[in-house]
This record gives C-alpha cells, structure tokens and sequence, in this order.
C-alpha cells in the first residue's frame, strides 16, 4: 500500500487532502531536508508545484522511477488552471474534492496517465470554483472626484442649465385648489474641459437671510426637500447656502426641491354638461389661461371624460381641433399654442341612447390638462449666477432655460 500525502499549507502536521494509491511503493512526506537545506539523497525524487506562499513535495524513499513524479511538475499545474482558473491557496481549498479525482486520473499505479484536460472532463465532470481576478477599477473610482475622470476636453465648453418645475393640482368643483405642490429639478448638460469648478447662485430666500443681504428685484424662494447630487459640497451650502461643485461630464440633474405654495390654476378648465333623458349630451367647456400674456403654453392637451355609451359626437371650437378617443371614454381637446390671458370656448354633442340608467358619478371623473409653458417658472425661482473656474482660464458661457410642465393636474367637474 502506498500513501501520498498533499499538504496545501507548511504545516506538515494538518494534511488536507490524502490520496492512496494500490502499490507496493512507500512514499511520506520529508521536509527537514528542505528546512535544513541539505540535497535529497539520490535514492529520493521530488515532485513541487508552488501555490503561491505554500508548497506541495512528494518525496519517495525506495527505489523507482523518476520520471513517475518528476513529469507531474508541470502538466498539472496546467490541468488544475484549466479547472479552476489558478493556482493559489484559496483555489485549492476550494477545490479539494476536484484535485483528488484528478491525482486519482493522472496516476495509475504510480505511473502517469492521460494530463489532457479535454480528456479529463469526460471521466471528471464536477464542477469547480473558478477564483476570477476582478479587472482593475478605473482610476476615477479611487479618486476624491469619483463621479468625473481627469483629462476631459471638449473643442467648445458649454454648459445648459434646465430649471424644470412640474405643477400637481387638485381643483375641486366649486374652484377651490384642495391641493398644490411643485416639483422642481435643476438639469445640468456640462461640456467642460478639465477639471472645472462651478459656483450657483439661486435667488434663495434662506440664502440671503444667511448672508445679511437684500435681493435687488424679483422675490426670493424658500425652497423645500433639497436633494443634490452628489458632486455639490453640502458642508459649504450648510454653512452659506453656496451650491459649489465639479460637475460629472454630461447630463445629470444637480438638486431637486419641492414647494407646498397655494398656486392659482395656470389653465382653468370648466365644464357644464347638459344631458337630455334617451336622446343627447351636451357639453360646453371654456378654457382660460391664467398667467401673463407675454408668455405661452405649448401642447395643451384638455381631457374630458364621457359616458361609455356615447355615439354620434360632433365637435364646434375657437382654437384647435377635438378628438373622441371610445377606447378611452374620453374627449380631447387639443390647442397647440395657448397664449396667456386668453379665453376660449369648445361645445360637444353625443348621441345616447339610455341616460336614465347611468349614474352621473360614473362618467364625471376630473378633468385633466397636459401642457407645457417654456421660459416660466410658476415658484419664480431664477438663476442669479453660474461661475465657471478652470485653472487653464478658458471662458464658457452656461445657458439657462426655464419650463413650467403639468404634473397630475386635475379639476372636478361640477
């Protein structure tokens, strides 16, 4: 009986895998010839394969042949990296039941038999930890300025500045605004080159108040729930409300905030609906646009519900064109450019043939608008400055663009 002995560590004394083998041989680990330095007698040969600070020696005493260990250096480094992508001590922990059917293929008897990894699958087909080096992180990720890489250049530098405000609003049927709420991003498009640093200014009312000063014109806003991204130092805004940053290169939104302000309507819809018992339906909507005239309202989509069983529609407006959407149980009213304080009036007839059944409460579910008002800002935030400084003193002009959009925007129907 011949036992070989694999040690995965220098600890002789705790083996972690053992392999026996059907020969007269005897073979035993020996490593105080190697702590001692001494040469291994000639009756001894000696099989080594590193992995990584620990080793492996398989050392026979009696008489036998040489090449039975010495071919196995090599060829089963390469079957082992085949298997389980390496050679290390982590690797063979974790593969040590795989290791053991290989050392069981490979030698028969003491002699070496097939070390083909192709071959070998056939007969092993277990499957082994593969121990994946990770790639390299890039370098910006170590960095302090993780969020942009150094070396950036752009032929021209431009920033855009977008100032979008979403309006949520709840009018009841009486007119009475039961709820308003804007949502506000600032969105960023930088093209810088370098390694720029940026300074905003806002006409924010707890900045002033921080700083002692005055705001020449306008009004300022006292903004709510202020989310930045995270290229903004919120320890110098803390102290001085100064929003200073590096800006990622591209699109990002740099801060979000919400305001909980009473707004009037920026578009007032109003509907009467006149049903005649088993014949008709009639609507009458006036549509008016409560901000000022220089500014104007683009898309404007007015949504009006309608019984499900309605047929016949036929349509009269002062601007833009109306559509019956069945699928939908809907009509829309759509005005392409609605300029401000300006009022206009639409008028709608159905056809139906069972009104007594319906309950009203059904089909008078709130009115909805969609719009879109470039140039406007319903919380009249305005950007004061934006400060662009680069050690190589190239000059960028930001531009700023300011749009007002419909969010969940709703009136009751009387």
């Amino acid at each position: 009986m011949r036992w070989i002995n694999v040690q995965y560590s220098q600890r002789v004394d705790v083996p972690l895998l053992t392999s026996r083998f059907e020969t007269d041989t005897k073979l035993r680990i020996i490593f105080p010839y190697f702590t001692a330095q001494q040469p291994v007698p000639d009756l001894c040969h000696q099989e080594e394969f590193e992995c990584g600070s620990s080793f492996d020696d398989v050392v026979s005493l009696d008489k036998c042949e040489a090449h039975v260990t010495e071919h196995r250096k090599n060829p089963d480094d390469q079957v082992f990296k085949d298997y389980f992508g390496g050679l290390d001590e982590e690797s063979i922990r974790d593969n040590f039941v795989v290791i053991y059917e290989l050392m069981d293929e490979t030698l028969d008897f003491g002699y070496p038999q097939s070390l083909d990894a192709k071959i070998l699958r056939e007969f092993i087909t277990q499957k082994s930890n593969r121990h994946e080096i990770a790639p390299r992180p890039p370098i910006a990720v170590t960095n302090a300025v993780s969020w942009r890489s150094e070396g950036i250049k752009h032929r021209k530098n431009e920033i855009f500045l977008d100032v979008i405000e979403k309006l949520n609003l709840l009018v009841s049927g009486n007119g009475g605004v039961l709820n308003s709420e804007i949502i506000g991003a600032i969105r960023m498009k930088s093209y810088l080159s370098g390694m720029p640093e940026l300074k905003l200014g806002l006409n924010d009312k707890l900045m002033f108040e921080a700083t002692g000063r005055s705001i020449a014109r306008g009004k300022a806003v006292e903004l709510e729930d202020i989310k930045f991204h995270q290229c903004v130092r919120l320890a110098r805004f803390e102290n001085d409300r100064t929003i200073s940053f590096i800006p990622p290169d591209g699109e990002f939104d740099l801060m979000t905030y919400r305001l909980t302000t009473q707004v009037k309507p920026l578009i007032w819809v109003e509907a009467v609906v006149e049903p005649h018992s088993h014949s008709r339906i009639e609507y009458m909507v006036k549509a008016k646009s409560q901000f000022k005239s220089r500014s104007v309202a683009n898309s404007v989509d007015i949504v009006i519900p309608v019984p499900h069983d309605v047929d016949s529609p036929s349509f009269k407006s002062s601007i833009g064109s109306v559509s019956y959407l069945p699928d939908r149980n809907v009509i829309i009213w759509s005005i392409k450019q609605f300029n401000g304080a300006r009022e206009y009036l639409m008028r709608a007839h159905f056809g139906l043939p069972s009104v007594s059944g319906e309950n009203p409460d059904r089909w008078k579910a709130p009115i909805e608008v969609r719009f879109e008002i470039p140039y406007f800002t319903v919380s009249g935030i305005q950007v004061r400055y934006l400060k662009i400084i680069e050690k190589s003193g190239y000059q960028a002009l930001p531009w700023v663009r300011y749009i007002t959009q419909n969010g969940d925007y709703q009136l009751r129907m009387t």
